[in-house]
């Protein structure tokens, strides 16, 4: 299985509701980078089945260029999904999922 494949299956898990972030997925996914993860949910064949807004960074703040309409498109599709906000970040104690 290619990196991008465990990192896709990885993501596709993420319960609504709940996100990761960059650095935990790459932990978990064993890949060297969080960049290198952002890198491929901004190129994900299937945003449907593979829920990549459900990843935002370490602070909790979604991404500036989502690839699925920007930080407004991720802000709105997490909070759809029942995901808090405080002062712009997600609030990662009450929603942070990890295997």
């Amino acid at each position: 299985m290619t990196k991008r494949e465990v990192v896709y299956r990885f993501v596709s898990r993420i319960p609504k509701g709940k996100v990761t972030t960059y650095g935990q997925l790459a932990k978990t996914a064993g890949v060297k980078s969080p960049r290198v993860v952002g890198s491929l949910l901004h190129k994900s064949p299937d945003p449907e089945k593979i829920p990549c807004h459900r990843v935002v960074n370490g602070e909790g703040f979604v991404a500036a260029n989502f690839a699925f309409g920007g930080a407004t498109g991720q802000t709105k599709r997490l909070e759809k999904e029942g995901v808090t906000f405080t002062k712009g970040r997600v609030n990662l104690s009450k929603h942070f999922w990890h295997q």
